[in-house]
């Protein structure tokens, strides 16, 4: 889609972050977070199945076919088990095969910890760190009969820190780096590397409430070093950089996109 990189010397540096000819499969990319990383990865050259889990991200994958891309949009709902596969399926059906897979989709529910329904603590775990087990086994398996591919997971701030009234999400995005790094291990000698990003506060949709709150939103920048919230664009760079050959050599790293919120 972009012609930034089109003209760069072959071999300039610039050649190691293209995905032309690249197939990637973006979950939660109907909004978002996840729907400028598809977009982003479409501007790098990839071909993108953008995923919605309520509804097929059918604006994301517009916008991209729009601007010269190639993209398809599916919906399914990974609060079930037997989704997983059936989203896998659609896209390698639709792409050909999978080389990049962002696991983005993701869900919050908050209550007291005391009071936490065991109902809905299973639903944020399985959408939020089962479903990632899943399209990544699934996915990555043919990623290692062919020696390489890209698996880049969405965590979080809270896989580091506990938050309040969050206890199934802080513990799923705890296991999303945890699982990062025990794929990494597994998949870099068969040419898959595993990588996660961890988003700090991200000017979006969900976060409008805060952004909204004139004493929240103080509070957040006071803590934030450079002072600004995140934008979707900041995420979406890291996500281009860790599906490009310019990541080869990290595989098992969390990388905070968070504006130094976490060195506080």
């Amino acid at each position: 889609m972009s012609d930034a990189t089109a003209s760069a010397p072959a071999h300039s540096i610039l050649q190691k972050f293209q995905l032309t000819g690249k197939k990637a499969l973006v979950t939660g990319s109907a909004t978002g977070l996840g729907a400028a990383i598809a977009i982003a990865l479409a501007e790098a050259g990839a071909a993108v199945a953008c995923h919605g889990n309520r509804r097929a991200a059918k604006e994301t994958a517009d916008t991209i076919n729009s601007a010269g891309g190639q993209a398809f949009a599916f919906s399914a709902d990974l609060s079930h088990t037997a989704s997983a596969q059936v989203l896998v399926d659609h896209a390698v059906e639709a792409l050909g095969q999978i080389d990049i897979l962002v696991n983005n989709a993701g869900m919050i529910t908050r209550h007291e910890a005391v009071e936490f329904p065991l109902d809905d603590w299973a639903t944020v775990l399985q959408v939020n760190l089962t479903s990632v087990f899943q399209l990544s086994q699934l996915a990555g398996k043919a990623m290692i009969e062919r020696g390489v591919g890209k698996i880049i997971n969405i965590a979080s701030l809270l896989s580091f820190q506990g938050g309040i009234r969050v206890p199934a999400y802080a513990a799923s995005k705890g296991g999303v780096a945890q699982l990062t790094k025990a794929l990494a291990n597994e998949w870099a000698p068969r040419g898959v590397q595993v990588n996660a990003i961890a988003p700090g506060y991200m000017r979006t949709e969900n976060t409008s409430a805060l952004q909204a709150d004139e004493t929240r939103n103080r509070q957040i920048l006071e803590r934030i070093p450079t002072g600004r919230w995140g934008e979707p664009e900041d995420l979406a760079a890291a996500a281009v950089f860790l599906a490009s050959p310019a990541s080869n050599y990290i595989t098992g790293a969390v990388l905070n996109v968070d504006g130094g919120w976490l060195a506080r």
